[in-house]
């Protein structure tokens, strides 16, 4: 078969394929359609020295498999895990809780400046400079038990 690509005149001759009817019938939009097998699938042969990066290579030649060797990793002691104890859980829950706290008021203090009409610098002032919970806030400050129910 002649072809012409991109002015390119050469020939082509597909690979023959042997094929073998199968018993398997389906139908198409109401018509028979018998499917059909391949004895053998074809490979196709280069016809070309390949060559990539300067080194020539072959395809469909299959590569020598290369067991993969193991070698454990080293093994290191493991650290017991620290055990909290209930003054730990304390200063944790605190610490958290103050957290909690200092947030609600920067953002009470952000929202209540942008109504002022003050710039985003000034809203966070009072968290920089002071760092610090007022003490009388904890009592008030908290979740209200209502909210939860």
């Amino acid at each position: 078969m002649k072809l012409t690509y991109r002015g390119v005149n050469y020939d082509y001759n597909p690979p023959a394929v042997d094929m073998t009817s199968s018993e398997e019938v389906g139908q198409y939009r109401g018509l028979e359609w018998r499917f059909r097998n391949a004895q053998k699938p074809p490979v196709m042969q280069p016809s070309l020295n390949l060559v990539y990066r300067g080194v020539a290579y072959e395809t469909g030649t299959p590569e020598p498999e290369v067991a993969p060797t193991y070698t454990p990793a080293p093994t290191t002691p493991v650290a017991a895990p620290a055990i909290l104890t209930v003054q730990n859980m304390a200063r944790s829950l605190m610490t958290s809780h103050h957290r909690w706290i200092k947030n609600r008021q920067q953002a009470l203090l952000s929202r209540s400046a942008a109504e002022v009409g003050l710039s985003a610098d000034a809203a966070h002032y009072w968290n920089h400079i002071q760092g610090k919970v007022h003490p009388s806030f904890r009592g008030s400050y908290d979740r209200s038990h209502a909210a939860l129910s």
